[in-house]
């Protein structure tokens, strides 16, 4: 944790809502007139798309275990760990981007499905913002958790999180239902193993729950909605907490536990602003106090 170069992790696995999360921080940021860089968590995958259908299929033929993006083998988590290391202590680091599709083409000058260069991210900014997978990981060779001054977890419930990747890769990238289907398989152990430990590092994890039937993810027509769902908010720590003040902004919200508080799905976004903007601030203001 830095002072001086504060960072914040949002944390998530494909599909659990980390992009709109991101949407959150820019309206907050634009409205506080607060600098920051973003870093993506796909920028620190191991292999380029090739390269990664490569390794699958070697791991198939040789009947090993399949990489998945969850974890170890298929990321450089020592490379994100220094990135946080170095941007907590000296306010810059190393990363680069992963080009998703022809849009970001343009965007970068490399095909989809490849990384950018390695560079150095912008010096001066006031905080940096990871989104992605591994954002509070601790294994036997990283503890990136550490180095967030605020941690956030992103964990729809386990079906809606099916829905919303078998839609997006289906619709976005063309897969079909069967071929996302033998991913969530491929990757269950590295999610139990990898993915799921870190939302007990999170200081606050938002996890959107449907209000409609998801029992079979696979068949499931549509995404269920923000207004379809409720979104239970864990505090680790509610010391500090004004929850009299969001049950009093949130409306038809209520108390579950001492630390957690269920708000309807459609105020998502607000809930964010009233929760997320003291905490941004605080870290700013920590940061100026350090220089001044």
């Amino acid at each position: 944790m830095s002072a001086k170069h504060p960072i914040i992790s949002v944390t998530g696995s494909s599909g659990a809502g980390t992009t709109s999360v991101r949407r959150t921080f820019d309206q907050i940021f634009r409205r506080e007139t607060i600098s920051a860089v973003f870093v993506e968590g796909d920028a620190f995958h191991r292999y380029n798309r090739e390269e990664m259908h490569a390794a699958l299929a070697t791991a198939s033929a040789n009947g090993s275990p399949t990489p998945s993006h969850f974890g170890e083998e298929a990321n450089l988590l020592q490379e994100l760990e220094l990135l946080f290391k170095t941007y907590g202590e000296i306010g810059t680091g190393r990363a680069r981007h992963y080009v998703h599709d022809h849009a970001e083409a343009e965007i970068y000058g490399s095909p989809p499905g490849t990384f950018t260069p390695w560079e150095e991210v912008p010096y001066g900014t006031d905080l940096m913002i990871y989104e992605g997978l591994h954002g509070a990981a601790i294994t036997s060779k990283v503890n990136i958790a550490r180095y967030a001054d605020l941690r956030i977890g992103v964990v729809p419930v386990i079906n809606l999180e099916w829905i919303q990747k078998i839609h997006r890769d289906k619709e976005e990238r063309g897969y079909s239902p069967e071929a996302i289907t033998d991913v969530i398989l491929q990757r269950m152990p590295d999610y139990v193993k990898y993915i799921c430990p870190q939302f007990t590092e999170t200081d606050i994890n938002f996890q959107r729950i449907p209000t409609v039937d998801t029992s079979n993810p696979f068949v499931a027509r549509w995404i269920p909605t923000p207004e379809e769902s409720m979104v239970v908010i864990r505090f680790k720590n509610p010391r500090g907490i004004d929850f009299s003040y969001l049950l009093s902004m949130i409306q038809n919200s209520w108390m579950s536990r001492a630390n957690s508080i269920v708000i309807p799905g459609g105020t998502l976004d607000l809930a964010m602003q009233l929760i997320l903007t003291p905490m941004i601030l605080q870290l700013i203001e920590r940061k100026r106090r350090t220089f001044f």
